[in-house]
């Protein structure tokens, strides 16, 4: 068995509850899974010649937060593979409604799947769905913690567009305390040899938890407050201002405007900066930029269903490499 088959093996029955679970030859064995299902068609059969490798599985997914892309893009994924998807978009649904406990509902749930996909509001309940749990949980998201699948997806399409992960100067601008997307992104760059840079305004910079741990890893990275002071840059992680997160709603009207890009605002950084968003963008980043060669958001949400097709296939029991398909 290869290093890179091993490592994809240490995916099996696991959960993901955060980037910084998984080793480097992990996440890069997990991105080489995902480049081989970009092989195949999805508009021909069975994924374009793809044997349908969970047929018969089935994926629960428990939102108690609203989602769009990665909901859809894991029931995509999962059906895309032959398996099926149960579960609810809305908590006032389910018997959490009539007051029982999230570590019930799990064991309920996991007696009718082989997977649950959690999305909910308080940091910590994907780690305690995951201890509780006796099959795989993945972390849809738990508040501004952590969204360790949203970070593999980020992680290849910058890979795929820049064409390496080392060596990058990697820009993360507007809500850096509350955006849990930045907050995971920043733990699993720590693999590669990137130069970090922070751009926000003081009262959104980054948990103090996690500058902490930066410092620790000798990459504390540069913070400033306004985007022409971040120097170079090779990839600029854009963030919405995240009103669901403010104690106090006047600090998110006096701050949503401030940070927001268009192709003026980045024409000095060069063609070839590549612009991510995890969506849904409000209006931090004007809809010129949406034809520059270097917008990677929608891009970013098409690849969710690939990554996650890799992952879902991985952690099930999937074995590598896949045979068929273009």
């Amino acid at each position: 068995m290869s290093a890179d088959q091993h490592a994809a093996q240490a995916f099996h029955g696991r959960s993901v509850v955060s980037a910084a679970d998984f080793t480097k030859a992990e996440v890069l064995a997990l991105l080489e899974a995902a480049r081989q299902f970009d092989r195949f068609d999805p508009g021909g059969p069975a994924w374009g010649g793809l044997a349908p490798t969970l047929s018969g599985r089935v994926l629960g997914t428990l939102f108690f937060e609203p989602s769009t892309r990665t909901r859809l893009s894991f029931e995509s994924a999962m059906l895309r593979l032959g398996g099926s998807v149960l579960g609810f978009a809305d908590a006032r649904i389910s018997s959490l409604s009539k007051g029982e406990s999230l570590v019930d509902t799990i064991q309920v749930v996991e007696g009718y799947c082989d997977a649950i996909v959690l999305r909910h509001p308080s940091e910590g309940a994907a780690r305690l769905a995951a201890e509780t749990a006796r099959i795989p949980v993945i972390n849809g998201g738990d508040g501004s913690n952590q969204h360790p699948t949203q970070t593999f997806l980020d992680l290849y399409t910058i890979r795929e567009a820049a064409g390496r992960l080392d060596g990058l100067k990697v820009g993360f601008m507007g809500d850096l305390r509350y955006g849990r997307t930045v907050h995971s992104l920043t733990e699993a760059l720590l693999h590669f040899d990137v130069e970090l840079k922070f751009i926000g305004p003081e009262n959104l910079r980054l948990p103090r938890d996690l500058r902490d741990h930066l410092r620790r890893h000798g990459r504390s990275g540069l913070e400033v407050e306004n985007l022409q002071d971040a120097g170079d840059l090779d990839v600029l992680y854009m963030t919405r201002i995240q009103k669901e997160r403010f104690p106090d709603p006047m600090d998110y009207e006096r701050i949503r405007n401030a940070y927001r890009v268009d192709r003026a605002a980045l024409a000095p950084f060069g063609p070839d900066l590549k612009v991510l968003h995890p969506l849904p963008r409000v209006n931090e980043v004007a809809p010129d930029v949406d034809s520059l060669p270097g917008a990677l958001y929608f891009r970013q949400t098409r690849n969710g269903v690939t990554v996650r097709m890799a992952l879902l296939h991985l952690l099930l029991g999937g074995a590598l490499p896949l045979e068929g398909g273009a």
